[in-house]
């Protein structure tokens, strides 16, 4: 939702993709607001329609919502896309969010070594939902951090929001926008800030 927003407010022309069949959040916020379809990413015909959209689509930006299990098809399709990186002529560029625990580096490994491409990046964002930066030492003293830094990729941190706001977003199913516009002074001074923050994470990650 943050990348989302942030390409929205920068009136970027892009189209959502929604892989996460299971939890759609993103698409059921944005759906009426943007152009998106629902891609099943777990199977080869998923890969292929997320390909055919963004060769048909070449001045859009392709903004992919992936559930977090999606690893056992970045492994078996995910060389579809990396070898039409060259002609479809455009960077990928992949926010990976992690938690504190162990398995989460794993996972983020196992990517790694899976999506090696020069026209790809990948930033590490340290989901403050689990505290703060200081928190993060699993990663932060990983060789994973510096195998980030050497093929361009940053570590970031995005703060939590509140839950009262995140708690409205969801129920009412509305865009961070929107909520800027219709929820109570105090929430909306705590989203305005959490998007302030977003706004600076984009721009480092060269959204």
């Amino acid at each position: 939702m943050a990348v989302v927003d942030y390409l929205t407010a920068e009136q970027r022309n892009l189209r959502l993709l929604e892989a996460d069949r299971t939890n759609p959040d993103v698409w059921k916020s944005y759906n009426r607001s943007v152009e998106s379809e629902i891609v099943d990413l777990d199977t080869v015909d998923g890969w292929i329609q997320m390909i055919n959209v963004a060769d048909a689509h070449p001045y859009k930006a392709i903004v992919v919502n992936t559930p977090a299990r999606n690893n056992d098809a970045v492994r078996q399709h995910g060389s579809l896309l990396l070898d039409s990186l060259t002609e479809l002529d455009r960077p990928l560029i992949t926010l990976w969010v992690i938690n504190r625990q162990r398995d989460s580096l794993e996972l983020l490994n196992e990517y790694l070594e899976v999506m090696k491409h020069p026209a790809h990046v990948v930033h590490v964002v340290r989901n403050g939902y689990f505290g703060d930066e200081r928190k993060f030492e699993l990663f932060d003293k990983s060789i994973l951090r510096d195998a980030i830094s050497q093929q361009g990729g940053k570590a970031l941190y995005l703060p939590d929001v509140a839950d009262r706001v995140t708690d409205e977003l969801y129920t009412r199913r509305i865009t961070l926008s929107e909520a800027a516009e219709q929820l109570k002074l105090g929430d909306r001074a705590e989203l305005v800030r959490w998007r302030h923050t977003c706004k600076v994470l984009m721009g480092e990650a060269g959204i």
